[in-house]
């Protein structure tokens, strides 16, 4: 009466799906518009910030799937919304050459519907894995999920790479329309009858209410050092979500397909990032998670240095390697901080888990729209002043690399540097 590991791979066909979608709006529409349109980089920056911002909704749509009592409909309507902005998203982008007003008003609609479909479909999936599986499997779960996530981003924007050149509005369109079908499908396929099989949950007692919940949890120091430390390290991760491609295209003339493909391979190496630390700690128990996530940053500021320096001796054949062990680090340091966020979350005052999961992924939340904001607005504002392109990219690049560093020094002080923290799974389970 609870989820098998079949059934959560199943519904981390769903995040994958999730993934798959996301990737369009944040690195392919994103590049066509700072480099094919011209248009300031600070605009898709903003698009994505608002889709980020609108995500604080989360704790709204885990009540309401809590007090519904079936969260599949809303995992489904959720993707349907989700696919419904991607498709206005990728009009959008077709229409900012000949009707720039109707473009950009349907952009921000399709974005909102964006980030209202990642929230309520993200977070009720979340919520059907915690509470319907065995807490020893919890952590493999969520693991396992979030691999699956990264892997249908790296495999959609690979994907995508190859088919999207030469570039044409009609072609987005019909790639994007293609991948939004599919994932909804894939959607329903996936969660299909899982529900029908789990068990009622147990009555609870009504809950407080979530300010109250809140402040609860905000007064334990630990829950306030770590949410701090979320924010700033996300910050860094996001930062330079929306210029990566463009730094490619702009710099060293990418096309469209190549830079797609050059993002599909960076989260191919968050992909074997997380793998090697799932490995590494749980199965071979190598270092703490403290440890790992320490030096996904400090490895993460190293890539970007690399990557600063690609641009600076216009070494495009050294570009793709950095790029990917930038992933790789990031990969490292995010699955890291997952476990060790999982770990933290029972500490402190109890029946306040996913209150203090949901301060997190707020903050969370927050840094990435903050942060990939911040890094496109940079770019503009230095290429304003007439900096040339490789080193206007070059000093964001930077700036990243030192919040990275910050980020490992505040890691040595939030985080316990104690190993295996995160639950195994036990052959032959």
């Amino acid at each position: 009466m609870t989820l098998g590991w079949l059934s959560i791979v199943r519904l981390g066909l769903v995040q994958m799906c999730l993934g798959a979608i996301v990737v369009l709006t944040t690195s392919v529409l994103n590049r066509l518009m700072v480099v094919e349109l011209a248009l300031p980089a600070v605009l898709p920056g903003l698009l994505v910030a608002l889709h980020y911002g609108i995500q604080i909704t989360r704790p709204n749509w885990g009540f309401l799937s809590d007090i519904g009592g079936r969260r599949t409909r809303f995992i489904i309507g959720g993707m349907a919304v989700l696919g419904l902005g991607a498709v206005g998203a990728a009009l959008g982008v077709a229409l900012f050459d000949t009707a720039f007003a109707a473009a950009l008003i349907l952009s921000i609609l399709s974005y909102a519907l964006i980030g209202l479909g990642v929230g309520a479909s993200g977070t009720s999936l979340l919520a059907l894995l915690a509470t319907a599986t065995e807490p020893r499997r919890r952590a493999a779960a969520a693991t396992i999920t979030w691999l699956m996530m990264i892997a249908g981003i790296a495999l959609t924007a690979g994907g995508i790479g190859a088919l999207l050149d030469p570039y044409s509005p009609a072609l987005l369109l019909r790639i994007v329309a293609g991948v939004t079908l599919g994932a909804l499908v894939l959607t329903v396929l996936a969660t299909w009858g899982i529900e029908r099989h789990l068990a009622p949950p147990a009555p609870q007692a009504a809950p407080p209410s979530l300010i109250e919940g809140l402040r609860e949890v905000w007064a334990e120091a630990d829950a306030r050092a770590f949410t701090v430390f979320v924010f700033l390290s996300m910050i860094a991760y996001f930062m330079q979500e929306l210029i990566l491609e463009p730094y490619a295209g702009l710099v060293f003339g990418f096309t469209p397909g190549q830079s797609t493909t050059l993002s599909g391979a960076q989260n191919g190496g968050v992909f074997l990032g997380m793998l090697a630390v799932g490995v590494a700690a749980t199965g071979l128990r190598i270092g703490s998670l403290c440890a790992w996530v320490v030096a996904g940053c400090l490895g993460s500021a190293a890539s970007l240095a690399a990557i600063t320096l690609t641009g600076a001796t216009g070494s495009a054949a050294a570009l793709m390697p950095a790029v990917v062990a930038l992933g790789l680090f990031n990969g490292m340091f995010a699955v890291a901080a997952i476990g060790s966020m999982m770990a933290l979350a029972g500490q402190g005052r109890g029946a306040r888990e996913g209150t203090r999961m949901g301060l997190w992924g707020a903050a969370q939340a927050i840094a990435a729209g903050f942060g990939g904001l911040t890094g496109a607005a940079a770019v503009d504002l230095l290429r304003l002043i007439l900096v040339p392109d490789a080193s206007a990219f070059g000093l964001v690049f930077l700036a990243e690399a030192g919040l990275f560093i910050l980020a490992a020094l505040m890691a040595l002080r939030v985080i316990p540097d104690r190993r295996h923290v995160a639950v195994r799974i036990t052959p032959g389970e």
